[in-house]
């Protein structure tokens, strides 16, 4: 009988072995991606199993948020509001956003960049507190520290003066706050929800992909997007230094973009539309910007995110500026910033000295050897850890919101960025990157090649896991 058992599990173990490598070649992911979970999966099975049903599955079949959901709730605040051209080098970029996701052009936006978090919390809690009719936030992490209590009051009062509130939290990004947290909001009247509810059994399938956005949307009029959580390490820093991080206080048509990404969200973890008029009530103009919402995430069949960048890449005529806390690039994104670094664009990369995690740290150092023989330049940020996330291209373009430059953000998070055409803003941003870089440590590349082989050797090691950090 025991013989039986021990055959009859190990028959099991390897029907189930097998059939997860062929679900793995059924989904025509790319090769390079294919091999390593084959391989793992034969000469590691058991890891290979547990790997692959916490990381390796495909959400984007399960229709978690479909792309017919999305556009339904997107089209008509979009065809309201939308208008103007898009600057001539930038209308197949333009297109490629709305064709893919709905992204609209808006004009006449203002926009009011945020450094530090202590003025964006303060900026964020004017705004709640003039709100007179809806409060819409969205955030990877709520934390229940002195930050998060004082945006929880707050909200509190609002919704006791009978404003709506409310909240879409990330399940794993706040997977560390107690429940009561919430609950005290829940029993002011506030709706507060987990976005991708984290559970056995559904852990498997979700907690690789994270709603990674941080956004706010008051009375449809005022929205905040950026890098920015709500948490007292981006408030105060970290222990061995500043937290130097971007956020934005955006006024005009492009609220709505904001607002009708976090509506889109809301219907699928809720199943309730929102889509009164209320929401989107008419914007004034302010100047004559334009910009686009990008909202990106495992949802439909483009990668559009990814598709953006490689093609804003690949087009760039004479500068491309990076700010990132982790650089985790793919092939095709290394490749085109070698190419363009040849070509004598001037390419910089600009990343935190100490990184938050040591192993996300080692990773992003071993893609950095390649772009330096192409002649990128590479910066490291002393004063403390660099959260910030903007890309401005040429003079007239900048990309900025809650998008690292990694494998989870272009792959797996649920992400929102504002590509904003004017070479005002662009210029105004390139003078915060070069305050930045003011406070960096430039590379020089002979001197990076000498770093000791044992270091080499363990950045080489945490770049196996880098589509998974």
């Amino acid at each position: 009988m025991t013989q039986f058992v021990t055959y009859l599990l190990v028959g099991l173990y390897a029907a189930t072995t097998v059939g997860i490598i062929l679900v793995v070649i059924a989904d025509n992911r790319n090769p390079l991606k294919t091999m390593p979970w084959i391989l793992i999966l034969i000469f590691a099975p058991i890891a290979g199993i547990v790997l692959y049903f916490f990381f390796g599955q495909n959400l984007s079949k399960q229709k978690i948020i479909t792309y017919r959901t999305r556009r339904r709730l997107t089209t008509y605040p979009q065809e309201a509001y939308a208008e103007g051209a898009i600057p001539d080098n930038y209308l197949p970029l333009a297109r490629l956003l709305e064709r893919t996701v709905n992204a609209a052009p808006f004009r006449g936006n203002r926009i009011t960049p945020y450094t530090d978090g202590a003025s964006k919390l303060e900026a964020l809690l004017r705004a709640i507190e003039g709100a007179q009719h809806h409060i819409h936030l969205q955030y990877y992490i709520l934390a229940d520290d002195a930050t998060g209590r004082r945006l929880r009051d707050a909200l509190v009062l609002k919704a006791r003066a009978g404003v709506e509130v409310r909240i879409l939290y990330d399940d794993v990004g706040c997977g560390g706050v107690k429940r009561a947290f919430f609950d005290s909001m829940r029993a002011e009247g506030i709706e507060a929800h987990a976005f991708l509810h984290v559970r056995f059994p559904l852990l498997t399938s979700r907690v690789n992909y994270r709603n990674h956005n941080k956004i706010a949307v008051i009375d449809g009029r005022v929205g905040f997007f950026g890098g920015m959580n709500i948490a007292d390490r981006y408030v105060h820093g970290t222990p061995w230094g500043t937290w130097r991080d971007t956020h934005f206080r955006l006024e005009g048509s492009a609220v709505h973009g904001l607002q009708a990404s976090f509506l889109s969200d809301w219907s699928a973890t809720t199943r309730r539309r929102l889509d009164s008029d209320a929401y989107y009530p008419e914007a004034p103009r302010f100047g004559d910007n334009r910009m686009q919402i990008l909202r990106s995430g495992p949802f439909g069949q483009w990668r559009v995110l990814l598709q953006a960048v490689s093609f804003v890449f690949a087009n760039a005529k004479r500068r491309i500026w990076i700010e990132t806390p982790y650089y985790l690039p793919n092939e095709e994104l290394q490749t085109a910033l070698q190419t363009a670094a040849l070509g004598g664009i001037d390419v910089r990369i600009m990343l935190p000295e100490r990184s938050d995690s040591r192993i996300v740290g080692l990773a992003s150092h071993s893609f950095l050897d390649a772009v330096l023989r192409a002649g990128v330049r590479v910066s490291f940020y002393r004063p403390g850890f660099l959260h910030s996330k903007m890309l401005l291209v040429d003079d007239d373009l900048v990309m900025a919101g809650s998008a690292n430059m990694d494998f989870r953000s272009f792959e797996h998070n649920f992400e929102i960025d504002a590509f904003i055409y004017d070479r005002a803003f662009n210029a105004r941003m390139a003078e915060i990157y070069l305050r930045d870089a003011a406070q960096c440590r430039t590379i020089d590349p002979a001197e990076w090649f000498r770093r000791p082989r044992m270091r080499r050797f363990a950045e080489s090691c945490m770049r196996i896991f880098s589509p998974l950090l």
